[in-house]
């Protein structure tokens, strides 16, 4: 199918209000380590939401746990009004929930094509291959190469167009922008808006606040394992000394 992606303005408002991620008292742990205390956390459909924090500060952590790949976790994380808590990573994906990795988990030894179609299909609606490359023009030159011959930009780029075929329209991204140039953070930056604007909704791990800040409908704090703050786009610039306190910028 042909999809409709436009250009939308930063902070835009959410297209529809229904909450489509709820996560309340999340906790988490590796072994002993108890590494997220009550996390509380809304999304709606068809915003996009950052969680903003220094490194170590638990927000990987989070999406793993609302992903199903955080093993020890307790809480409530509801999902289209479905509690999921409970339920493993392969079946949260088949409701539509996609995972860009900040590995990225490309497979080196395969192409560009064969990592695009490898995921399976898990919803009516993914993006067939000729929206992909309208969108990465990039990865339809480069579709006989192999995942381990890409630059960084590019592995980001496909990376995200794997999903975007899955039929995925809840999308967690962990740090999309981390090692790459300025024109490849503008291009990823532009693809965000983009699908914003064709009505996915978009959970977004990043380090990069002026990134953040220019695509975010709103922004959690995340300091220790825990959510500390929360502020709309349009109450930035007011708590914009409160924040770079937070994040030590």
């Amino acid at each position: 199918m042909t999809h409709t992606i436009e250009h939308t303005g930063p902070g835009a408002p959410a297209a529809q209000s229904d909450t489509m991620l709820e996560v309340s008292g999340l906790n988490g742990w590796y072994g002993e380590s108890h590494v997220l205390h009550d996390i509380n956390l809304r999304v709606g459909s068809g915003e996009v939401v950052t969680l903003l924090g220094r490194n170590g500060a638990g927000k990987t952590t989070t999406l793993k746990a609302i992903m199903g790949l955080l093993k020890t976790r307790s809480g409530s994380i509801r999902f289209q009004g479905h509690e999921v808590i409970d339920t493993p990573a392969r079946s949260i994906a088949k409701m539509g929930v996609g995972y860009v990795p900040d590995d990225r988990g490309i497979f080196g030894s395969l192409s560009v094509l064969e990592n695009l179609l490898l995921p399976p299909k898990v919803a009516e609606g993914g993006f067939d291959l000729p929206d992909i490359y309208e969108l990465f023009p990039n990865l339809q030159e480069r579709l006989d190469s192999y995942g381990n011959k890409l630059s960084g930009g590019e592995q980001q780029m496909l990376s995200i167009a794997r999903i975007l075929r899955t039929g995925a329209r809840f999308v967690l991204m962990d740090e999309p922008t981390e090692g790459l140039a300025p024109v490849i953070i503008h291009q990823i930056g532009h693809t965000v808006r983009r699908l914003k604007k064709a009505g996915f909704t978009i959970l977004l791990v990043e380090q990069n606040f002026h990134f953040a800040r220019e695509l975010a409908d709103r922004h959690y704090i995340v300091q220790e394992g825990r959510i500390i703050d929360e502020f709309r786009n349009d109450e930035v610039t007011e708590n914009l000394d409160k924040i770079q306190g937070y994040l030590g910028i």
